[in-house]
């Protein structure tokens, strides 16, 4: 049963992402009357699936955290009356390959078998992690009283406020500071692989290396696959996630539309009043009257759909922004003689201690298990992408011609873990940023929010709250930042803003 609100207002949603629809769901069950709009052809965004000849690929997120008792998703899933997903733990949650090494290091579930391997792969190293660990569960307690990152009203502040005690305190002197700054303290900073560790595991969690992620963020980032924490590998596919947020929607009253594209939000007398909207179908075009608009997009997108209305400070932060990361995927569907024995689910391999983590270089991999829905009986799908430049994908002349090279570079590095023989081969499909852009409208195909500096980390980044009344923001460019866990908590944040101030 929905809870009935008692002005019944109107709440359009621009984006079936996860941050979207969860957002749409907790609205349509506090009775607002919530429609969503998404230009795809299937809801989930980055965390959708495609299928092709018997095989489901996840397009982009493999993994998922917030699933354990007390975890974002359980309390949002709780909330709404629907059942999580049927998941087994990643376990380890990843095996990390660097140049020239055979053995992995495996990032256990149990803290003792990582501490134990970490002490066996990074010696002298232990009083760095210590204080990780001490600086991940003030924030961790922190974060669990829900505070609102960044406050823009006396009530935000005062959500903030709340959450603090005593025992948070330690991350105080930490505010400002990143990894590296961290390493070169304790002195670790010229240890080669453990710096290239970090690199490799913080390029996928917060965009960027050591250098520059922010270290309480990082402190998360690198603890939450522990238990009682952890990261999860659904059952069928991350498809799940979306269809059950979609059920949980329909069943309170509201409303998802694909194939309609948000050309612009409307702004009069300072405060929102609606979208235009495009069925692509039929080209039909109309103006959706809403009270409160919410956008489940980049600030990028944000800023272009406003046009002139983006508040001019606003859009001068937007366009100072570093250069977002876009995202090159290989898709293939194998048999399951291509998979070594007890491969792990997730895998991370750097080839090059001298390139960069990314443009194939750095390949992040997942792989699906027997029984776990994305391939046929004795098949499997290997999912593996690398971080790439957004601007060298622009060109048409040579867009073709790069895919290919990526593929085939791709493939062939893969090749020296998997027994790709043309055999075991089944279906081979790439993605590039041009196809994320055009599948999730994410501006030039950006993916992973904006990184975790220290200057967009939590109280400095991006509120859902924006200048303009009655327009939010929800997904991994605000806080927390990226993951399926991430862009829900945002969503459980805008939801308790917008309550709070009808």
């Amino acid at each position: 049963m929905a809870v009935e609100h008692s002005l019944q207002k109107r709440v359009v949603v621009v984006g079936a992402g996860i941050g979207g629809l969860t957002t749409a769901a907790l609205l349509a069950h506090r009775g607002y009357e919530t429609l969503v709009f998404d230009q795809a052809y299937v809801p989930g965004g980055c965390a959708s699936t495609f299928k092709r000849r018997g095989f489901t690929f996840d397009v982009g997120a493999t993994q998922v955290a917030g699933l354990e008792l007390g975890g974002v998703h359980q309390q949002i899933f709780e909330t709404l009356n629907i059942p999580l997903p049927e998941a087994s733990c990643c376990d380890p949650a990843c095996a990390v390959y660097l140049p020239n090494e055979s053995t992995p290091i495996s990032v256990w579930r149990d803290p003792e078998a990582w501490q134990a391997e970490r002490q066996r792969q990074f010696p002298q190293s232990e009083p760095f992690w210590q204080l990780l660990k001490t600086l991940f569960q003030a924030s961790w307690r922190f974060q669990s009283r829900q505070p609102v990152l960044p406050p823009r009203n006396l009530w935000d502040t005062w959500q903030m406020m709340s959450a603090l005690r005593p025992d948070t305190f330690i991350t105080v002197p930490f505010t400002f500071s990143t990894v590296g700054q961290l390493l070169k303290a304790f002195g670790l900073y010229g240890d080669r692989r453990l710096k290239t560790f970090l690199d490799m595991q913080l390029k996928l969690y917060s965009q960027v290396g050591v250098d520059e992620t922010a270290l309480l963020y990082a402190a998360t980032a690198l603890s939450v696959s522990q238990s009682p924490q952890g990261l999860f590998h659904l059952q069928g596919s991350m498809q799940v996630l979306s269809d059950r947020l979609v059920a949980a929607l329909e069943r309170d009253g509201g409303k998802l539309l694909m194939r309609h594209t948000v050309e612009q939000i409307h702004v009069e007398n300072g405060q929102t009043t609606g979208v235009t909207v495009r069925n692509q179908k039929t080209g039909e075009a109309w103006t959706e009257a809403a009270d409160i608009v919410v956008g489940n997009v980049t600030v990028q997108d944000l800023v272009q759909l406003l046009g002139e209305k983006a508040p001019a400070g606003y859009r001068q932060r937007v366009d100072t922004l570093e250069e977002s990361s876009g995202a090159f995927v290989v898709y293939l569907g194998v048999d399951q003689a291509a998979i070594p024995e007890n491969c792990p689910p997730h895998l991370q391999f750097l080839y090059d201690y001298d390139g960069p983590i990314g443009e194939n270089n750095s390949l992040f991999v997942s792989v699906s298990r027997p029984g776990d829905g994305r391939a046929p009986e004795g098949k499997a799908t290997i999912i593996a992408s690398s971080f790439t430049d957004l601007g060298q994908w622009r060109s048409p002349k040579t867009y073709s011609t790069l895919k290919q090279e990526y593929t085939n570079t791709a493939i062939e590095k893969l090749g020296r873990y998997f027994d790709l023989s043309p055999e075991n081969v089944v279906h081979v499909e790439a993605g590039t940023p041009r196809t994320f852009e055009r599948f999730t409208g994410r501006d030039r195909g950006a993916v992973g929010g904006l990184g975790m500096r220290v200057k967009t980390f939590g109280p400095f980044g991006f509120a859902n709250r924006t200048p303009i009344p009655n327009l939010w923001l929800v997904g991994d460019c605000t806080h927390p930042g990226e993951g399926t866990a991430g862009v829900s908590y945002s969503a459980l944040t805008a939801v308790r803003q917008i309550a709070a101030q009808d």
